[in-house]
């Protein structure tokens, strides 16, 4: 007879997720530093004890059985289940929290901010990290992410912040050089900076009917801080988001000549894994964010007229 779940092995089961998430022997031991024969000798043993194959065998990879597929979604859940316990009971990792996020979002709203819950939280210390791709929040050692997109992330619970608008921005002289800008087709033949298909997108949603061809861009970065920087200096227009750059333009640095903007990804989330959404220190910094945008009138204005204003807290 079958041996139970109970007396299995827990290191044949971590080498069996690995294998059903990954779809390979021999990336599941890169991954978990075993030979591709360890792996496959502790499947081989497991299949033994449950009486049933777990897995199908191709040339090139592995694929989950029905009866591997539901032992793979019970593993991968037991699994984070234990780290999320044992980084609980860590108190140098309870006292860390660490945040990974867009370097625009970091620098223009997220940074100045952080001081402030720092001094609400003096035992929590942020470490705060900016990258160009999505971090594997169940496998990397950041506890939440601030991200744009849709807010759909297996494993993930998304509590949405704002929209991803933007909108055209220049600085006070530019305007006043382009003669005040009084319609969205006047920036048709204004200098631009950004790509021209996210301005092609702008000027569809402002109502213009842009030409094949236009004056074109200037520049073109990978940060909108360094599009918007070239729009603070006088030289060009930039798309940037009202909401991350409104001190800008409320100081009269930075002018928004039109209402109209683009939603170029959905909305910015505060994402973490969701076994995770108790923890004192996602839920200390979850309430201060949702805090800060209640509080900050043009945070707030944005987030609550967008039909996703429903899926916060």
């Amino acid at each position: 007879m079958p041996d139970t779940l109970a007396t299995l092995p827990l290191s044949a089961i971590r080498v069996f997720e690995a294998a059903a998430r990954l779809k390979s022997f021999t990336r599941a031991a890169d991954e978990l530093g075993m030979t591709q024969a360890a792996v496959s000798w502790q499947v081989k043993a497991l299949e033994r004890r449950l009486g049933q194959p777990l897995f199908r065998r191709l040339p090139r990879e592995v694929a989950p059985t029905a009866a591997g597929e539901r032992l793979a979604r019970a593993a991968t859940e037991a699994i984070g289940l234990l780290r999320t316990a044992l980084a609980d009971l860590t108190e140098a990792d309870e006292g860390i929290l660490s945040i990974t996020t867009l370097q625009s979002l970091a620098t223009q709203w997220l940074a100045p901010r952080l001081g402030a819950f720092q001094l609400a939280h003096p035992k929590i210390a942020v470490r705060l990290e900016t990258a160009g791709r999505i971090v594997d929040l169940t496998r990397e050692p950041f506890d939440l992410a601030i991200r744009s997109g849709d807010g759909d992330w297996p494993g993930l619970e998304a509590v949405y912040l704002y929209p991803a608008n933007v909108t055209p921005l220049c600085a006070p002289a530019l305007c006043e050089a382009l003669g005040g800008l009084s319609h969205p087709g006047d920036l048709l033949s204004a200098p631009r900076v950004g790509l021209e298909s996210d301005w092609a997108a702008w000027f569809a949603a402002a109502g213009v009917a842009a030409p094949g061809e236009t004056a074109g861009t200037r520049l073109v970065a990978d940060l909108q801080t360094i599009e918007v920087a070239s729009a603070l200096s006088g030289q060009a227009v930039a798309l940037g988001s009202p909401v991350l750059y409104a001190a800008e333009i409320a100081q009269g640095r930075l002018v928004r000549p039109f209402e109209a903007a683009w939603d170029h990804g959905g909305g910015y989330w505060l994402a973490y894994p969701k076994e995770r959404r108790r923890a004192a220190k996602i839920v200390a910094f979850r309430e201060w964010l949702l805090g800060c945008i209640a509080a900050d009138p043009v945070s707030e204005a944005y987030a609550a007229t967008s039909p996703r204003a429903s899926t916060r807290p």
